[in-house]
């Protein structure tokens, strides 16, 4: 696990990162017409979020508590009422996601995907993990998930000074 030092360098970065994009966008430019509402496009913004503490290390060995991540499942809820979409487009974009796919290695990071729509689907459709798991599997959700992945990738890469489309 990185230090708490190194940590905070990279939540610094991060949220600098996501202000300089913030601040250099055009809303004429937008990639997917889900990416003009602010309920969608960078849901998080607003929200604070200390990724320098976040300890993953404990998710794994402890599992999670689902009211730390109630922003996200409410962010969620907000983006399903819209469509499946827009639900995984938000949550493609919470921080602490970013941080545990981009540190973690690929299956514990698949793992704690896995958990948050499982925990998801429990809270907000009353599903067991069974049923919220043969959700995650079907056709619909790994479309809206695959698109939601390709239009976030244009989004960054138009983001990037150089980046083709």
């Amino acid at each position: 696990m990185a230090s708490a030092d190194k940590q905070q360098k990279r939540a610094q970065r991060a949220k600098a990162k996501a202000k300089q994009n913030r601040s250099g966008k055009s809303k004429a430019n937008v990639v997917h017409p889900l990416l003009a509402n602010p309920l969608i496009n960078e849901p998080f913004d607003d929200v604070e979020i200390d990724l320098s503490t976040f300890d993953f290390k404990d998710i794994e060995e402890n599992g999670f508590d689902p009211a730390d991540f109630d922003d996200l499942f409410q962010a969620m809820k907000v983006g399903e009422g819209i469509s499946l979409l827009a639900m995984c487009l938000v949550f493609l974009q919470y921080p602490v996601l970013e941080l545990v796919v981009a540190e973690e290695a690929e299956d514990a990071a698949t793992d704690f995907m896995m958990g948050l729509l499982i925990t998801y689907r429990g809270i907000f459709h009353d599903e067991d993990e069974d049923t919220a798991v043969d959700w995650i599997g079907g056709d619909a959700f790994l479309n809206a998930y695959n698109e939601a992945s390709m239009i976030l990738q244009k989004k960054n890469a138009r983001g990037t000074p150089g980046a083709r489309v």
